[in-house]
């Protein structure tokens, strides 16, 4: 997909509204004069970023745009070298070359020459061969990067096919071009072709300014109150944005960004187009204002985040003395989305008209002065401001035509991306075509082709109802909803039933008597010594009337303690009853006396702070309650999967709390449904990080005691200093 900026087609009224309204039209209709000749030449500053970007990452070809013609028919070779050599002497932008001068750098144009264009004559080999060593030096000359300091930038190779067939490979930098650029170029060596093949002379007037015409020009308009009442928009606009846009990813974020990239492209289908299109216009908003915010509602359900931050080019061509220019005028807007509150599509949409048409009134602040303004942090692993890239390619293609030629006009990916995604959407034959350019250290093709598919799936949910909330818009495509219900969730007949949980951790027992099992401020338990504990307390459960699906509090802070009070419950037939000592009294007096427990365990230390309810209390860690005298062995079974494991009292924020019953059955099906994704085993070691009045703590548990793995019991304190809790991270996993 080309990188053409959005056009203005759509935006221009706007845009002169607005700029009337602030009354700046008439400071915007001044004339671009021509530069003195004893004004030096400078930089714009689009120009002077990409210069510095070159130098952190010289030899690099992230800034290449390249297209291939194949131009079917006789060719003149001469006369075509010829015209790409006229298109060179018009712009000067193509001929500059830009040297360090006491570490910043200064513009050298240089004086007209021809152009030279290599042949490559490919017939020597068999068609489908040929075929193929065309796409390897097409991509190949895509690849290749630039010189700044002596290289033309414009370059051009001829790859002969055939008699009348060949392949024009054209590639320029983007600190001499941008997609509009690339359009000029086609149009106007399709004029020149024309002329000369004919023996006529150019039919283009000359240019009325020069790039460096602008180059001066910005940088005496942008400055004092005109930049600084831009600025002062992007100030308050950018406030408090998340600097990162914490997309999942496939590989972990290298430390400094290579801009490696692919791409990977997807046709929609017709009526979705048309669909949307219809949408736009009654919500008085731009096909692009719905994509765009189709787009950032996909990153906000990817990412979870409320605040989307995406990059999208703006042509920068509002006067027309530089519509006729090969040059880099495209600016980058960043476009913050207010996803708060689950809103409508509808209501976001309107949200992102106001947004795009603030940001449109204030596209004159170039991107580059954002970031030496604002300041956002440097990381070297990613792009200040925002992560991705939305690009709406609206603009009429003109055919390219070259006398008695056929022409068919193709871009060639450079391998490589600016960005973590870019997504592209161009209007092609009635339909929307998507592609999306990513950074392959980040992402495997397989991720984008599905978020491709969501990208769809989510826009034909918008079309259908656009009423719908952002959390109910539909995602998976028919292929991972059938994968989903069908193929990872088969009815299962004649399958041996699940085990309990503490029948889990028995058969774990048998396996790996001796290996640890609880860890807790250097004390530990192994499977052995943790079932023989639980089952001496279980048969005394027995003994006090535990039996099934009987409450038994359990009223003990983080401990080994904990973990075999939990077992032995469970052992006994009971269920247990989570009771967290830093609950307030209030709340633990409410559950005691909703649940009615007739056993309570708990600590010595905290018997008074148990609010009086009638029930039997155990203190664990007293030595007349160590239950020595009981069997060992492991009580007969005397529950079956529906019954009660434990239950779970709910915050109470939405009134008084509830308390959730959970069986045997549920928990034990968690674990089977998500072996196959986690395969947990004996290698594992898990942190009991929450409460254990805290439904995650059953995961944190069971993930570890049921398969074999290691549980490390982490006190409170510890859970609430992160440098604490990163300090037994470390030590434990030494041990491992």
């Amino acid at each position: 997909m080309p990188e053409s900026q959005n056009t203005l087609s759509e935006k221009k009224q706007r845009l002169v509204k607005l700029y009337i309204k602030e009354g700046r039209a008439s400071s915007k209709m001044k004339t671009i004069p021509r530069k003195k000749e004893s004004d030096p030449a400078v930089l714009s500053l689009g120009q002077e970023r990409l210069w510095f970007l070159d130098q952190l990452e010289p030899n690099s070809a992230v800034y290449n745009i390249s297209r291939a013609l194949r131009l079917r028919g006789a060719l003149d070779a001469p006369v075509l070298q010829r015209s790409l050599g006229e298109v060179l002497r018009r712009h000067e932008p193509l001929r500059t070359r830009f040297e360090a001068v006491e570490g910043r750098p200064a513009p050298v144009i240089q004086a007209a020459a021809s152009l030279e264009m290599p042949l490559v004559d490919l017939r020597g080999l068999a068609k489908p061969e040929r075929e193929e060593e065309a796409r390897r030096l097409c991509a190949e000359e895509a690849q290749r990067p630039f010189d700044l300091t002596k290289d033309l930038l414009l370059r051009a190779k001829l790859l002969r096919l055939g008699a009348a067939d060949h392949i024009l490979v054209l590639t320029m930098h983007h600190i001499a071009s941008d997609g509009w650029s690339v359009g000029l170029l086609v149009r106007e060596l399709s004029t020149l072709y024309e002329a000369f093949v004919e023996g006529k002379p150019s039919p283009l007037s000359e240019l009325p300014v020069q790039y460096v015409d602008f180059a001066v020009w910005q940088r005496e308009w942008l400055q004092g109150e005109a930049l600084e009442k831009q600025l002062d928009y992007w100030r308050k606009q950018l406030e408090g944005a998340p600097a990162l846009l914490e997309l999942p990813t496939d590989h972990p974020r290298p430390a400094v960004q290579s801009y490696r990239g692919a791409l990977m492209q997807r046709e929609f289908p017709k009526p979705l187009l048309a669909a949307l299109g219809e949408l736009s216009r009654r919500e008085g908003a731009s096909l692009f204002m719905t994509l765009l915010a189709g787009f950032q509602a996909l990153l906000h359900r990817y990412t979870g985040s409320d605040d989307i931050l995406v990059g999208s080019p703006i042509a920068g061509r509002n006067r027309t003395e530089v519509e006729p220019l090969i040059g880099f005028f495209v600016n980058t807007l960043v476009l913050r989305g207010d996803l708060s509150g689950n809103p409508s599509f509808r209501t976001f949409l309107g949200r992102t008209r106001g947004a795009a048409l603030e940001a449109y009134a204030h596209q004159d602040a170039p991107f580059e002065r954002l970031v030496e303004e604002l300041r956002p942090e440097r990381d070297m692993s990613r792009s200040p401001f925002f992560q991705a890239m939305f690009v709406l390619q609206n603009a009429p293609r003109e055919a390219a035509q070259l006398a008695g030629l056929e022409v068919t006009a193709t871009m060639i990916h450079s391998g490589t991306s600016k960005f973590d995604l870019t997504l592209f959407v161009r209007e092609h034959g009635g339909s929307l075509q998507a592609a999306v350019e990513y950074n392959s250290d980040l992402f495997e093709a397989e991720t984008i082709g599905r978020l491709l598919g969501h990208y769809q799936t989510l826009l034909e949910g918008i079309a259908a109802n656009p009423d719908q909330r952002l959390s109910e818009l539909p995602l998976l495509t028919s292929a991972e909803r059938h994968q989903l219900l069908v193929e990872w969730n088969p009815v299962r007949t004649g399958y041996r039933e699940e085990q309990c949980l503490h029948e889990l951790f028995e058969a774990q027992v048998e396996r790996t008597p001796d290996a640890v099992a609880v860890v807790f401020e250097g004390s530990t338990l192994t499977y052995r010594e943790l079932n023989r504990r639980a089952n001496q307390l279980a048969h005394r459960l027995r003994e006090m009337g535990a039996a099934q699906d009987a409450l038994v509090g359990l009223f003990v802070e983080r401990s080994l303690e904990l973990v075999v009070g939990m077992l032995g419950i469970l052992k006994a037939g009971a269920a247990y009853l989570p009771l967290d000592p830093v609950y307030p009294k209030e709340r633990l007096a409410y559950i005691l006396d909703d649940a009615q427990p007739k056993i309570i365990l708990t600590e010595q230390r905290l018997l008074d702070l148990l609010p009086a309810n009638g029930a039997k209390r155990i203190a664990l860690d007293s030595r007349s309650e160590l239950f020595s005298d009981e069997s060992s062995e492991n009580p007969e079974r005397i529950v079956q999967l529906d019954n009660l494991a434990y239950v779970i009292y709910t915050s109470g924020s939405t009134g008084k709390p509830k308390g959730s019953l959970v069986t045997h059955k549920n928990v034990a099906r968690l674990f089977r449904a998500t072996q196959d994704w986690y395969h947990f085993g004996p290698e594992d070691v898990w942190t009991l990080f929450h409460s254990h009045a805290f439904d995650f703590s059953v995961w944190e548990i069971w993930g570890a005691l049921a398969y074999g793995g290691r549980l490390v019991v982490v006190p409170h304190l510890v859970s609430r200093s992160p440098d604490a809790f990163y300090e037994l991270l470390r030590k434990e996993k030494s041990r491992s």
